[in-house]
């Protein structure tokens, strides 16, 4: 299956960043860890390196490769055995970056995107809120017109790059009686007078700044409006899809970083006299979670084959969200138990694993909004069509 989607090019591209990540990340990652705070060397190296870029339009410095280099990057990311350091990447360059990809102006793009490319600024996107969840439309965050600026007042929680990014794209109503239809989105600068930001602890994830960010009268100039007035609501919906589908890759990536993982230690632990992979109860348990880490997989490589082709996949990513995140919840709570005490020892790769895995259904969508999405997909008929 991996020569229909990966060439000699993409394998090479593969290796360097296994061996970048070994050489210049991995060695950080427990200082990282501990201290939630990914330090600013490395996101230059990222962005010399290109790694930044692998989505990004050549105009402003990106190297604009198929969507299989990001498969790559993804799920090489989740193999160094920290979701907070993937997110902390993933989400500067397909969440920050897609919507000033999409929806930046020129000027926009030159001021804030290429230097995103290069690693100098540091990018968060800003959607959900304390009283919103998953319910988009129902924000409270307004940004009021007044002569050539915006006043934007409010607030967004749960944000990856939070804290330690440089600018914040940032959705909230400039129409409130329009409901969803009143929605626009803005790139703001950290320095701006009024944002605020305080750090959340979490469960998992534990290298990343997660944030909840405060608009107190903040003062927007008005060209940092991107795109159109109250177009905010669909160009936030047509990025889902891709959000999904990245959030599948990675759920199926860390399941099988996991169950190698373990499939190894039960080689090297004998219990009775023999190695305990070959107790049948633990083989056959191996086996249902492998083949349903390889349903996950190929799914997900076809929705990532259908979107590279300008497919809009909302259905297929969706699925492979609900779907690939469940599966790795499964393989983490199996995997840790086959350790046996081991697992829930800090010193073994499984409870942070666990710990991380956990997010997956909650973000991006939490898995009970996903399946009314695909209800009303399969059983009313609906469609979705993306805003550009």
């Amino acid at each position: 299956m991996s020569k229909m989607y990966f060439t000699e090019e993409h394998e090479f591209f593969r290796k360097s960043f296994q061996d970048f990540l070994q050489k210049e990340v991995v060695p950080h990652i427990e200082k990282w860890e501990k201290t939630g705070h990914i330090e600013r060397f490395i996101w230059e190296k990222f962005g010399q390196m290109g790694y930044f870029g692998i989505y990004q339009p050549e105009k402003y410095g990106g190297l604009d490769l198929d969507l299989f280099y990001t498969v790559i990057f993804l799920e090489e990311l989740q193999k160094i055995n920290s979701g907070g350091f993937a997110a902390a990447m993933w989400a500067h360059a397909y969440l920050a970056m897609t919507h000033l990809k999409k929806e930046a102006n020129h000027e926009q793009k030159e001021k804030y995107l290429a230097p995103s490319i290069t690693g100098e600024k540091i990018g968060c996107l800003c959607i959900t809120e304390p009283f919103g969840g998953s319910d988009v439309s129902g924000m409270r965050s307004t940004a009021v017109k007044k002569g050539d600026s915006y006043i934007l007042n409010g607030s967004k929680t749960f944000i990856t790059n939070g804290i330690y990014s440089d600018y914040l794209i940032v959705a909230a109503k400039t129409a409130p009686e329009l409901g969803n239809k009143g929605i626009s989105i803005f790139v703001v600068d950290r320095e701006a007078k009024g944002v605020s930001a305080t750090k959340l602890d979490k469960l998992g994830w534990r290298a990343s700044d997660t944030g909840e960010i405060a608009f107190d009268n903040v003062e927007i100039p008005a060209e940092n409006l991107m795109g159109e007035e109250n177009k905010g609501f669909p160009y936030i919906m047509q990025h889902f899809a891709l959000e999904r589908l990245i959030m599948g890759i990675n759920a199926h990536a860390r399941s099988e970083f996991a169950l190698e993982y373990t499939i190894q230690y039960m080689k090297d632990r004998f219990a009775f006299g023999k190695s305990i992979s070959k107790f049948q109860a633990l083989r056959h348990r191996v086996a249902q979670l492998a083949s349903e880490i390889e349903v996950c997989k190929t799914f997900n490589y076809v929705t990532a084959k259908r979107l590279n082709d300008g497919e809009y996949v909302v259905k297929e990513a969706t699925m492979s969200k609900l779907i690939s995140t469940k599966v790795a919840d499964e393989v983490m709570t199996e995997c840790l138990q086959f350790l046996g005490g081991y697992g829930y020892m800090e010193d073994y790769p499984l409870a942070r694993l666990l710990r991380d895995s956990r997010l997956g259904p909650i973000g991006g969508g939490t898995s009970e909004i996903l399946r009314e999405i695909i209800a009303k997909m399969v059983i009313e008929g609906k469609e979705y069509k993306p805003a550009t």
